[in-house]
């Protein structure tokens, strides 16, 4: 049950869970700043390169519905602690990996504990903290653990440059024991119990609270709205934003790295501010998310428009509104958590994060096949190459505003014939449309 106050405490399991979620979010986008590097290291070309990213990708959106599961049945606690060890054994393999399969291997890893976090974090909030806070706190809990991708952008490329791969990548690894001992010593899946369990259920159950939770068009609103809004940025992130900068706009690697890590800032800064418009103006919510989204598409049409080189004032510009995308796709979240009872958030939740990586999978995967298409043999990427390739994501946003249109719809029909008051409906009463 939801506490009715939020207590000091409540921060503090709060602080430790999003810990070991920033440490996952580095691990994560660890691999942006080095893919050139990695191209030497393994002698790989670049649809091998964006193959390291699908495959930790794949694993981390196919684990979402069962980590969901997971969480109802054996809490945060259990699940964020083995995330975060096979974290700390898979990012030490991929420090010492010399060859491709090695560390494709590890980089499988990586995906899986990643996956085990986010979920079990949303669960401790959704326990710890009383219902008006928690669209603004699932926003800090997002923007947060965006941090450890400003470690992965600047601190991380200053070592592998200065230290070398495998002294970079074993201090990253360091942290996961860290966060381990964080969660032994103060967290709590809820303020009444230190380890809690959910029943015990069939295989047979499991899939009928999982179709039970795809039913609802909130879940389904929640998912297309994480599909569409975040992958723009996570491609920047996760892999190809360094190169873009670097090779198709021509940008030093100090300022490609600042770019990178302006993207990160501005989720951070605009996290609270989009939990806080969506606490006050659910009905609004996924306008919100279309706004962004035909932002992001517009600034994107520009820079891949404009003749040449695009200047650098219009690269800050991309990723400052690119950057809204991160704290949109929590909005997908927020409307799932409301479309659903209490005993299935954490199943609905991973219906809707399976949605963003499967987005950006696509696109990082089919980014990479393109630049070889378009490069010839023995050449280095141009910028005309990465034009054709970061097209690609025009795909992805026309399927994903037009399913946000469609399943808004549905959801908006439901609400306006939902009789709350008597309690045969699993819409939350805060998405009636007040009236005019």
């Amino acid at each position: 049950m939801t506490s009715t106050s939020t207590s000091p405490r409540a921060w503090l399991v709060w602080g430790v869970g999003v810990a070991v979620y920033f440490v996952a979010v580095f691990n994560r986008t660890s691999l942006g700043v080095a893919g050139l590097m990695a191209n030497h290291r393994f002698g790989i070309s670049a649809a091998q390169l964006s193959f390291f990213t699908m495959l930790q990708l794949v694993v981390y959106a196919g684990m979402q519905i069962p980590v969901g599961l997971m969480v109802d049945r054996f809490g945060s606690r259990r699940v964020l602690m083995t995330g975060a060890l096979l974290m700390t054994v898979a990012q030490t393999g991929f420090a010492l990996a010399t060859t491709y399969p090695e560390a494709l291997v590890a980089r499988t890893f990586v995906g899986a504990g990643d996956a085990m976090t986010f979920i079990s974090v949303l669960r401790l909030v959704g326990r710890w903290f009383p219902l008006r806070r928690i669209a603004l706190v699932t926003q800090l809990t997002g923007n947060v653990g965006q941090v450890g991708a400003i470690v992965a952008a600047i601190p991380l490329s200053w070592m592998l440059i200065h230290l070398g791969w495998t002294p970079a990548y074993l201090a990253a690894a360091f942290a996961g024991p860290v966060t381990i001992v964080g969660v032994l010593l103060f967290l709590r899946d809820a303020p009444q119990s230190r380890s809690l369990r959910g029943e015990s259920l069939p295989l047979r159950a499991l899939g009928a609270n999982i179709r039970a939770a795809w039913a609802q068009p909130g879940t389904r609103l929640g998912f297309w709205v994480h599909f569409t809004t975040p992958f723009s940025s996570n491609v920047l992130g996760l892999l190809w934003g360094y190169p873009f900068f670097v090779k198709a706009e021509h940008v030093s690697a100090g300022a490609a790295g600042a770019l990178l890590t302006v993207l990160t800032l501005v989720g951070l800064a605009s996290g609270p501010l989009m939990g806080y418009l969506a606490g006050r103006h659910p009905w609004h919510r996924s306008t919100m998310a279309l706004w962004v989204v035909a932002s992001i598409v517009t600034v994107w049409t520009v820079v891949l428009a404009w003749p040449g080189r695009a200047p650098l004032w219009l690269l800050f510009l991309l990723v400052l509104v690119v950057g809204f995308g991160g704290p949109a796709s929590m909005i997908g979240f927020d409307v799932g958590r409301t479309s659903n009872p209490s005993h299935r958030q954490a199943s609905a939740s991973g219906i809707i994060n399976v949605a963003g990586f499967v987005a950006a999978l696509i696109t990082v995967v089919a980014i990479g096949f393109i630049l070889d298409w378009r490069t010839p043999n023995g050449a280095g990427y141009t910028g005309s190459a990465f034009r054709w390739a970061m097209s690609f994501q025009y795909v992805v946003w026309a399927l994903g505003l037009a399913m946000i249109l469609r399943q808004r719809r549905r959801v908006r029909t439901r609400v306006r014939r939902a009789d709350v008051d008597a309690g045969n409906t699993m819409v939350d009463a805060s998405l009636l449309k007040p009236a005019r």
